[in-house]
């Protein structure tokens, strides 16, 4: 196996156990209230120190990759967050819990723009979409198989052997990161820019309408993503009364329907539709929207189910194109940056959205008004990508197709 396709698989599984020990406390949420007596609002909160925490790591972690490369932050991150993981399990007050839960964001967050360079560096911008959905899919896999193991962890002890379970996976993949994959290897080869020229640089991004136009349609996107998260599985215990037995199977299902969207999508960004991934994302915002709006409405289970499986193909579909579109207006030699940059929108659209449904469950009663407000935000993501598309082929915008760094080792 080539080394860029090694280094894919490796990343593949680091964001897979990432998804795990981070799903893993939306999945036990239900009886976390129970045990500590917490509300949706307080839930929320602690939903939202993750968040908090992921969102401040974007652009640091952007610059650390850059700077000192992308093997480092693909093999501290994962100990980082692991050590947290279990501190989870140990906590005992709302703020012990909310502290471990930022500095558990903090951790993660440090290598996110590190795996959007790692595959930038080493896949050309039209192969980019294809790349990104290999490793995208472990965040539809990982919540598809956390959900009925910690369900059925739960049936056989208590909530904090959950957290203390999932340690060990994190600490694992950072050692095969390590031992297995050279550092320098896959690291661009560009030359960096010196301090006046990124200066320049940085000043003509800030001027694109397209970045913010990125960084906007990514943040309204994060808020239905990490709404859907988040408070699925709550929502299927609390309002639809589904018991914990079946709760894990029921959680687990819409996300196999994500993995599909992943591949599906990955295949158009990077096939017939490369030169459309705007248009391609703002039509996944507005058909989960709707799929959205149907599973909320519906009247009985399996038809919810089915609403928010739809949900989750399109809401993880638009995943892939999306990465691709980071990849194709990454400035040369700052890819770790740009991505840090537009991620910290996404994740400041992770912060609000559990704090926004906690608020709107509690004083409704109902999580109806948090379906209304991740689809309102899905919508406005969709215009922004839908004014993205008239702009993102320009050729100032374009970062053309960029021969891989390891095409050699293919």
């Amino acid at each position: 196996m080539s080394l860029r396709y090694q280094l894919l698989g490796l990343t593949w599984l680091l964001q897979f156990v990432n998804y795990l020990d981070r799903v893993s406390i939306s999945v036990a949420g239900p009886t976390m209230m129970k045990a500590l007596h917490f509300d949706a609002a307080q839930f929320g909160v602690l939903l939202a120190a993750f968040a908090l925490g992921y969102a401040l790591m974007q652009l640091p972690g952007g610059f650390l990759a850059d700077r000192f490369g992308t093997k480092a932050l693909l093999v501290i991150a994962p100990v980082l967050f692991s050590v947290f993981t279990g501190l989870t399990g140990l906590a005992t007050s709302m703020v012990v819990l909310v502290a471990v839960r930022f500095c558990f964001g903090l951790a993660e967050g440090s290598c996110n723009a590190a795996v959007y360079k790692a595959v930038s560096d080493n896949f050309s911008a039209r192969d980019a979409a294809k790349a990104h959905s290999v490793w995208l899919s472990a965040l539809a896999i990982g919540p598809a198989v956390v959900a009925p193991v910690v369900a059925a962890l739960l049936l056989h002890s208590d909530w904090r052997t959950v957290f203390y379970v999932f340690t060990l996976p994190g600490v694992i993949v950072a050692l095969l990161i390590y031992v297995t994959i050279p550092g320098q290897a896959i690291e661009s080869k560009e030359r960096r820019p010196d301090a006046a020229s990124r200066t320049e640089q940085w000043r003509q991004f800030a001027r694109r309408k397209s970045t913010w136009l990125l960084f906007f349609g990514y943040m309204t996107f994060s808020i239905g993503y990490w709404g859907f998260l988040g408070w699925i599985p709550s929502y299927l215990a609390n309002q639809r009364h589904i018991d914990l037995k079946s709760l894990g199977v029921a959680a687990s299902v819409p996300y196999v329907f994500g993995f599909l969207g992943i591949v599906v999508f990955g295949w158009l960004g990077s096939g017939m539709l490369h030169r459309r991934r705007p248009v391609l994302v703002a039509a996944g915002y507005i058909g989960t929207s709707v799929a959205l709006y149907l599973a909320y409405s519906a009247s009985d289970i399996v038809a919810c189910v089915i609403g928010l499986s739809a949900a989750a193909f399109l809401l993880y579909g638009c995943l892939s194109p999306y990465a691709g579109l980071v990849s194709q207006l990454a400035p040369a030699g700052a890819r770790g940056v740009f991505a840090g940059v537009i991620n910290t929108g996404g994740q400041i659209g992770g912060f609000v959205a559990p704090l926004g449904v906690g608020f709107l469950v509690k004083a409704s009663g109902s999580y109806n008004d948090g379906f209304l407000f991740m689809i309102a935000a899905l919508v406005i993501g969709a215009g922004c990508f839908a004014a993205l598309q008239f702009r993102v082929n320009r050729p100032e915008v374009e970062a053309g197709d960029a021969p891989a760094v390891l095409q050699q080792n293919v």
